[in-house]
């Protein structure tokens, strides 16, 4: 009785902080998209100053890692394809990889890295110093200040460096296909695009605009939602890494689902 009291227990604080994220999301897309048309200002300065943090910051890292990655899958690939003779299917088995589900998902995972546990430390430390409050006594709605600028700059820098990591995915591969499977780079290049169609790299862009708003939202939450003290920052951030981590992959999980049925119909 007791195990399935705590199991009771944990569904329903699941749902609740997934009611909290949704809540959250719903409050910065109506700053977003509906509250402009209503004469509230949007606060572009601020996105835009977001996204040059959050986009443009994270392009070396992003840009060694995803090269890396490609490399890593290239290797991987030939290792089978090599024993049928199909070497000339590596660059294929990338492109894929890369643009349906790697590119976004590594992204993702370093944008939470840099820019999730960032959103959190900062508007925890902004709660735990009384900055919130200071906020709303001159009644200025946090979430429009503080949550909506971070909101539009993930939803528009994530597909941007998604594009971005898939490109250099497929240039990691490149450098395996030229060096040890008689490709030249045109030849190379021209192979992973003939693999791709339209819908591999805009289901991988869809996925990245709502791992930007999961990012988002765990990360604007935890601060929010930060005790009293320095430990508690600290706590929201770690918290705000693991639950974007896993949330993430859940959101991969039922959008890669969908795609697939989707495709089946």
């Amino acid at each position: 009785m007791e195990l399935t009291t705590q199991i009771g227990e944990s569904v329903t604080d699941a749902l609740a902080y997934l009611g909290a994220l949704t809540k959250l999301g719903g409050r910065a897309a109506y700053f977003t998209f509906v509250a402009p048309f209503q004469g509230k200002q949007l606060r572009l300065q601020r996105a835009v100053s977001q996204a040059m943090q959050t986009g443009v910051g994270a392009l070396p890292i992003l840009s060694l890692i995803t090269f890396f990655i490609g490399l890593i899958l290239a290797l991987q690939s030939a290792y089978e394809l090599r024993k049928f003779g199909a070497l000339n299917f590596v660059a294929s088995a990338v492109a894929i990889s890369m643009t349906r589900e790697l590119g976004p998902l590594i992204t993702a995972i370093v944008v939470i890295g840099r820019s999730g546990s960032a959103f959190a430390a900062e508007i925890g430390t902004m709660k735990v110093t009384e900055e919130i409050d200071a906020l709303e006594t001159m009644a200025i709605d946090p979430i429009h200040f503080l949550v909506t600028p971070k909101f539009i700059a993930m939803m528009v820098m994530l597909p941007c460096l998604t594009i971005w990591a898939n490109t250099m995915g497929i240039l990691g591969g490149a450098l395996f296909g030229v060096a040890q499977a008689d490709f030249t780079w045109f030849r190379y290049i021209q192979a992973s695009l003939d693999a791709l169609f339209l819908r591999d790299i805009v289901t991988g862009l869809i996925k990245s605009v709502m791992f930007g708003m999961t990012i988002t939202a765990v990360g604007c939450h935890e601060g929010l939602s930060t005790g009293a003290g320095a430990e508690q920052v600290g706590r929201s951030t770690t918290r705000a890494v693991v639950v974007s981590i896993f949330l993430v992959v859940l959101v991969d999980l039922v959008f890669t689902a969908l795609f697939f049925f989707l495709s089946q119909g």
